[in-house]
């Protein structure tokens, strides 16, 4: 039985099929309800208008104001026409332009005093910010008396103009008109929240808040539709996780206990270092799962440094000592071999079981990865089928049909988001029963966005860092302000190798992509149109270093487009000390551990995310020296982006980092690495923001899912998940 006829409709019976094709190859919305839930971003005020001081360039907006100048200028010796218009509201001015045939309609209708709503990209120009043709929609009538209004303004209701996340091709009023086509439908929307619930936390019906988002009356109309529109994603999301994890929870799976005086109490008596408390907690956790006969689904988040692979090679071992194997699954090649030597390192002889010279009580550790020869696979796949191989180390070639175990009992997944669904449950299938599985990931997330986007995994967090680790120092340098800072820098990387250490400097760009001559000119101009330079490139830095102020080092330069074999053989001499710097993309971002590094320099450091330069200064202060991290960057001081460096050169916290990173960009990003593609189903919920309601929502949806696993009491609540969960949202949701 379909509970929702009316809000399925497709658009194009309602709106005609012109603007609906608009709708869904711009805005990715098909049906009536996909329309009625595209919510204003904000609301005009018919008495005070929009500000002109705040508008964002090179963004579509919409601005509420009042004609307050308009003349025709000739140029091209008369033989050319253009009309400017300037428009003001309380906070500045706002210049429009038209041109040729098209400025005679807009000369009659922008009279000096006229009001209306004006629609375009907003650019500069001889320095001044300016709409070029803008769409407009005259607002005649007194403003203070809404009665008096015209048409266009009574067709926004109430006091309050919603301005709708717009296109160039369709601009917020005509969305606002298609809303008006389908409101009415608002009224079969089925509500999901249990009356119980939504009468307990008094939130208004889901049909009048839709209402009410779209047309309010007055601000606490918007702030009642806000509490209740968020509501309504927070439970749904958290009710289709807590669904996860009691389904996970029935599943069956082997206990796995170590064994006493087995590999994992023989690899703790050899280890030259006492765990720290973090790691000792996390383990805990860990081997408590395992020990278990339902599958442990559990998220291992680290700071950079943590020893997260410390703890999660304890795992895999307490697995082999309760006869199972352990697979780690690493997203690039070079970080799978990575890994495989940094185990074999830290395992020693234990690492050679049934081989010459090994340990009794050892195992085999194979790495499996896709550019090995036919002799050197066909061994791994054998260790593997035989059960030889207690751990085993490998990409994506891992997943394929022919890789065989002989009894999986754990998968320990690296970098989670660089991993889809599927390919996490087709190595999942590969056990008799499912095998536990541990997620780690080195980007901190804020344990609000590891609730929505993790929220099928319980969480572990290391946030102390090994003893042995040093602080690292991070300065920003403003290039552009201040030279003598960057030549100061670069005697700072002199001075670190001269004390025997050695030095990263870090590019955006690698520099040999410029093959494609059409590629390189567009890209030339785009730069020179947006006034910007291009972002500094690995093979032109390296050069400039060479020949200037670090003639005499020994530098190479690694980048992602190289061979594998000669990346390797980079990344060897870096580490055996042979290179003194590294000029590098970021593919030493993950994994590369070098403790004799000191010093990282980041150029244009405001061209990478605030996580990411947060990894990237993980790669420093690894060894018993100090570290130091410089990020060098052309931007004005009173920039966003040099407040986003400030931010990062004042905190050594990850977790507090990657907040400052989410309220900067907004969570859709977050979201959507995890959901693979999949367009974020959070309209109103902003995940930092609301942390509260994504907690509460989790308690309700966890009693009402304990209560009634398949919902059978809740049939709006049913509607809502299929709706929320059409096949892409149920393999994002199907991390486990």
């Amino acid at each position: 039985m379909d509970l929702v006829p009316a809000l399925e409709e497709p658009l194009k019976k309602v709106v005609g099929p012109a603007t609906a094709k608009v709708m869904a190859e711009h805005l990715d919305l098909h049906t009536v309800g996909d329309l009625l839930h595209h919510y204003p971003r904000k609301y005009a005020e018919r008495g005070e208008l929009t500000r002109l001081a705040d508008l964002p360039l090179d963004e579509h907006v919409t601005v509420v104001a009042q004609v307050a100048t308009a003349r025709i200028l000739t140029f091209n010796g008369g033989r050319g026409q253009r009309l400017e218009v300037t428009i003001t509201d309380g906070s500045g001015q706002l210049q429009l332009v038209f041109f040729g045939r098209g400025i005679h309609k807009p000369h009659k209708d922008l009279l000096p005093g006229t009001r209306a709503m004006f629609a375009g990209k907003a650019s500069v120009f001889n320095r001044k910010m300016q709409l070029a043709h803008p769409a407009y929609e005259l607002l005649k009538g007194d403003p203070d008396n809404p009665a008096d209004a015209d048409e266009a303004v009574g067709s926004w209701a109430g006091a309050l103009i919603p301005i709708y996340p717009a296109t160039a091709k369709l601009e917020s009023w005509k969305i606002a008109k298609s809303v008006d086509a389908v409101l009415p439908s608002a009224q079969e929307a089925v509500d999901p929240l249990p009356p119980s619930l939504r009468d307990g936390r008094e939130l208004i019906p889901l049909p009048e808040a839709l209402l009410k988002i779209h047309r309010p009356q007055t601000k606490a109309d918007v702030e009642s539709a806000r509490d209740r529109l968020k509501w309504d994603e927070a439970f749904v999301l958290q009710v289709a996780l807590a669904r996860r994890r009691y389904a996970d929870a029935q599943l069956p799976a082997i206990a796995r206990r170590p064994s006493e005086g087995g590999l994992l109490d023989a690899f703790d008596a050899k280890l030259p270092f006492t765990l720290t408390e973090g790691q000792e907690k996390v383990s805990k956790e860990i081997f408590d799962d395992l020990a278990t006969e339902h599958p442990m689904h559990r998220l291992l988040q680290g700071e950079v440094g943590s020893g997260k692979t410390m703890v999660a090679l304890r795992a895999m071992l307490a697995v082999v000592d309760a006869g199972g194997q352990a697979a780690m699954l690493a997203p690039t090649e070079v970080l799978a071999q990575q890994h495989h030597r940094s185990i074999t390192e830290m395992m020693g002889e234990l690492a050679e079981g049934g081989m010459l010279g090994g340990s009794d009580q050892g195992t085999k550790v194979t790495l499996l990865t896709g550019s090995m020869g036919v002799a050197g696979r066909r061994q791994a796949l054998l260790d593997l089928v035989t059960g030889e191989a207690g751990i085993v180390i490998g990409t994506h070639a891992l997943i394929e049909d022919k890789v065989q175990f002989h009894d999986l009992g754990l998968v320990v997944v690296d970098e989670q988001h660089r991993f889809g669904v599927e390919q996490r449950d087709a190595l999942r299938g590969k056990g008799k029963q499912p095998p536990h599985l541990l997620v780690m990931t080195a980007t901190p997330i804020p344990r609000t966005v590891a609730m929505t986007v993790f929220g099928d995994l319980e969480t572990s967090v290391l946030d102390q860092l090994p003893a042995g680790r040093s602080p690292i120092a991070t300065h920003v340098v403003p290039a552009e302000d201040k030279p003598h800072f960057l030549a100061r820098a670069w005697e700072r990387v002199r001075e670190e190798v001269e004390n025997g250490h050695q030095a990263y400097v870090v590019c955006p760009r690698i520099g040999d992509e410029d093959d494609d001559p059409k590629k390189a000119k567009k890209k030339a101009e785009e730069d020179a149109t947006a006034e910007k330079r291009p972002p500094l490139a690995v093979v032109e830095v390296a050069e400039q270093l060479t020949r200037g102020p670090l003639s005499g080092l020994k530098m190479e330069i690694l980048h992602g487009r190289m061979q594998p074999d000669d990346k390797d053989a980079v990344m060897r001499r870096f580490a055996a000390g042979e290179t003194q710097v590294l000029v590098a993309t970021t593919v030493i971002e993950v994994g590369v551990n070098v403790p004799n590094a000191t010093a990282m320099v980041i150029m244009d450091a405001d061209r990478f995310g605030v996580s990411q330069l947060h990894q990237l200064r993980g790669r420093v202060g690894r060894g018993s020296a100090p570290g130091l991290c410089l990020l060098v960057t052309d931007m004005a001081e009173a920039s966003p982006a040099r407040a986003r460096l400030g931010a990062v050169a004042a905190t050594l916290d990850g977790f507090e980092l990657s907040r400052i990173d989410l309220e900067q960009r907004r969570e859709g990003d977050v979201l959507g690495q995890a959901q693979s593609g999949v367009r974020s189903s959070l309209r109103m919920l902003a995940v930092i923001e609301d942390e509260e309601i994504i907690a509460e929502a989790r308690e309700e949806a966890v009693a009402v899912v304990s209560r009634d696993p398949d919902l059978e009491h809740l049939p709006e609540l049913r509607t809502a998940l299929d709706a929320l969960l059409d096949d892409e949202r149920e393999q994002y949701l199907d991390k486990g």
